[in-house]
């Protein structure tokens, strides 16, 4: 019996998902939870298990397209006989019914209808007869007499690994659909009409929309597609910026102590498997100076005009990856010793370097820290991640002239950069949280009074 997979609901409203890369091929059998393909959402990477034990008949997307939540994705041969054509539309329901419902792909399709056509966008279609007039005129083709013309206003119907496969060909739907009539074009429609057209070679002398720079003299360009987590990190950015009053508050630290308590950990042989550095010494300050200063960990909620303070920390780490930035979670992080942090932390960033941060690991969070010290930079202006109403930049840790017990000596420093929403946390606030912070990192023996 022929089954189809269609991409599930992966969680957090997304719509959409790219194919990263398939782990199976037509022919392949297949268990029930192998991992059958890579696709990255507008968060993350991720793996999709298998709902059918079978074998792989067709995959509908190639690596690269992007798929529609709820497009058909592969198909299955699995075990079981075909119903009888009399009774399909209740046989097709129990097997609905009988699907798997595996954790993120939501509920099963409510109706196999013939989907609803969409209009064009941009009002008005224009007169039929100046459409016929239009493709008639195209150099590229020319319609044959009997050819029914395509549906005025509306969109050729089509899934879309299918229009995604004739954008790359170079392809206009329309004009397919001008020759196969109302019915949906099949990826089998699109290369039949680029073979007679001559659309393929066409194609191929088009650079794509991601594509490499072509030399041109000193002004060649590359052009990268706005797409995946960068897409979502810069829509999250622009509405933040635009959202929140940003106030950024700047302080010098005096961190020798810190690092000489850091190099005295790293010696102790009992915690050699815990990777304790100066970002878990500062996650843990911010930790304690939160629940010293709630206002830096709440959260501004316009729809009920109210102002939600939390009583435990989600502390978002922002992680620099191949894909765009990324802030995945460390839950309850209040409640973490300094080698929980540590193991936290460590946890975290190879996994987030790996692409495989779930779309939960970066679901919510009620404060953040950018590390920015890694790159060489001291200080920042950085942007609230949507809904917290503080992040702390961590700058390079540097030997300067510094007073010290009142002389001048070389003395470990860092700049620390607090960003916070100024409809919940005033000047003073602020101020205060980021000099509890300093504190610790100037005396880590002050922790024991937080």
């Amino acid at each position: 019996m022929n089954a189809e997979f269609r991409l599930p609901d992966l969680g957090e409203g997304l719509t959409e998902a790219e194919v990263v890369q398939w782990l199976v091929q037509p022919g392949d059998a297949v268990v029930l939870n192998q991992t059958l393909a890579e696709v990255e959402t507008a968060k993350a990477v991720v793996e999709l298990p298998s709902p059918y034990e079978g074998r792989v008949t067709t995959l509908h997307a190639d690596a690269g397209e992007t798929v529609a939540v709820g497009a058909p994705l592969i198909a299955f041969d699995v075990a079981g006989e075909e119903p009888d054509a009399p009774s399909a539309p209740p046989a097709a329901e129990a097997e609905e019914k009988a699907q798997p419902n595996l954790v993120g792909y939501g509920a099963a399709p409510a109706s196999g209808d013939r989907p609803a056509r969409r209009a064009r966008r941009g009002g008005a279609a224009p007169a039929a007869s100046a459409d016929a007039d239009v493709l008639v005129a195209a150099p590229h083709d020319v319609l044959p007499p009997s050819v029914a013309e395509p549906a005025v206003g509306e969109r050729p119907r089509s899934t879309p690994p299918v229009r995604a496969h004739a954008k790359r060909l170079g392809v206009d739907l329309a004009l397919v659909a001008a020759e196969v009539g109302d019915r949906v074009i099949t990826r089998e429609d699109v290369n039949a009409y680029a073979e007679r057209t001559g659309a393929t070679a066409a194609a191929t002398e088009t650079a794509p929309v991601s594509s490499p720079a072509v030399p041109s003299g000193d002004r060649a360009q590359t052009r990268i597609a706005i797409k995946g987590v960068r897409k979502h990190t810069a829509q999250a950015m622009v509405q933040s910026a635009f959202t929140a009053p940003h106030v950024t508050t700047f302080h010098t630290v005096d961190v020798t102590a810190t690092m000489e308590l850091i190099d005295q950990l790293r010696a102790d042989r009992k915690l050699a498997e815990h990777r304790i550095g100066p970002l878990v010494v500062i996650a843990k300050a911010v930790t304690l100076a939160l629940g010293r200063n709630p206002s830096l960990n709440a959260t501004w909620d316009e729809v009920a005009g109210e102002i939600v303070h939390n009583h435990f920390v989600d502390l978002g780490i922002a992680a620099a990856t191949e894909r765009g930035l990324i802030v995945p979670i460390i839950r309850d992080a209040e409640r973490l010793s300094l080698t929980g942090v540590a193991d936290a932390l460590t946890q975290l960033t190879q996994t987030a370097r790996a692409g495989k941060t779930s779309p939960a690991e970066l679901a919510g969070g009620t404060f953040s820290i950018t590390n920015i010290g890694v790159f060489g930079i001291d200080a920042g202006t950085p942007i609230l991640p949507p809904g917290q109403s503080g992040i702390l930049a961590v700058g390079a840790v540097r030997r300067q002239p510094w007073e010290h017990h009142s002389e001048i000596a070389l003395r470990q420093m860092m700049t620390l950069s607090l960003s916070f929403d100024h409809r919940l946390v005033d000047g003073a606030e602020g101020a205060r949280f980021l000099k509890d912070v300093a504190d610790i990192l100037e005396q880590p023996g002050r922790a024991l009074l937080y």
